[in-house]
């Protein structure tokens, strides 16, 4: 038989077990969203935290408007908007893409009809167009792409997207408000421990590498992180050193012939990663081709 033949049934299996898990993690209702200042007229919104959590979205304030950061989950568009209003009478008028999942780009569709022009980099928007998440169909990409970098200069203030490499995801933009010397990483930093997504494009290997660009080029005090509570740049460095040892520890394993059940049962045990879960879903048979 074809060997490419053979594959076929193994890839369609896969692809249907990563859209099941999509769906597993993205089915849920708006939740209750908190506001936080970080810094003069930057602010975090940020939702309860739970495995189903969207992405923390930012909000920058400016004589002229309103500049996002992500836009979390189509279905809490009103609370987001609910929040910007609390905030400011400005409208918003940019929404920056870290990536192209849907919790932190599903907004989308309901900002353009407000005349809203999204930004990303050229690699999320092919992922969207391409459906890389199986069933986020109808996440709507950005309309301005870039592939290095992108500055938006509105009512006086700046705010710089730059793609510095692979890591979560092929097309992750780190965004950079220069004047208040913070960063919003997507989920190039997010929570405890990374979520590769081997399917869109991610790197366990090249993770480290981005985050090294991002701390030597850029001069910040205050980090966003996709998901979790805000930190600094010891604290994104922290999770760089992690994923060091993460990937060291687990390379080990590949190589050594452990299996995949093996290198899961691992994770699950030292890392928390539930057998069932996106982590173990996503990121565990990406390992086992990427660290052999």
């Amino acid at each position: 038989m074809n060997p490419s033949r053979k594959a076929l049934p193994r890839l369609t299996a896969g692809l249907l077990l990563f859209g099941l898990v999509w769906i597993g993690y993205t089915q849920d209702k708006p939740q209750k969203l908190a506001v936080q200042t970080v810094k003069k007229d930057l602010y975090e919104i940020a939702g309860d935290g739970s495995e189903r959590d969207a992405g923390n979205v930012a909000v920058y304030v400016t004589g002229d408007g309103v500049i996002l950061v992500d836009d979390r989950f189509d279905y809490d568009h009103d609370n987001v908007l609910r929040i910007v209003k609390g905030i400011t009478s400005q409208p918003i008028k940019y929404v920056l893409n870290t990536h192209y999942h849907s919790d932190h780009s599903g907004g989308n569709g309901k900002m353009f009809p407000m005349g809203v022009n999204i930004i990303s980099t050229a690699q999320s928007r092919k992922n969207i167009l391409e459906h890389k998440q199986p069933n986020a169909l109808g996440v709507v990409p950005a309309n301005l792409v870039f592939t290095d970098q992108q500055s938006v200069f509105l009512g006086g203030k700046e705010v710089r997207a730059k793609f510095y490499g692979r890591g979560h995801t092929n097309g992750d933009a780190v965004i950079y408000f220069p004047d208040l010397k913070v960063i919003h990483t997507g989920d190039l930093m997010a929570d405890n421990s990374p979520l590769i997504d081997y399917v869109g494009g991610g790197s366990i290997v090249e993770w480290t590498k981005t985050l090294d660009r991002v701390t030597q080029e850029l001069d910040f005090d205050a980090v966003i992180p996709g998901h979790g509570a805000i930190t600094n740049k010891a604290g994104l460095r922290t999770y760089r050193d992690n994923i060091v040892k993460m990937r060291t520890e687990v390379s080990g394993m590949v190589k050594g012939g452990k299996s995949q059940a093996e290198v899961a049962k691992f994770m699950e045990v030292k890392y928390k990663w539930a057998l069932n879960g996106i982590q173990q879903q996503w990121s565990v048979p990406g390992f086992m081709t990427e660290l052999k």
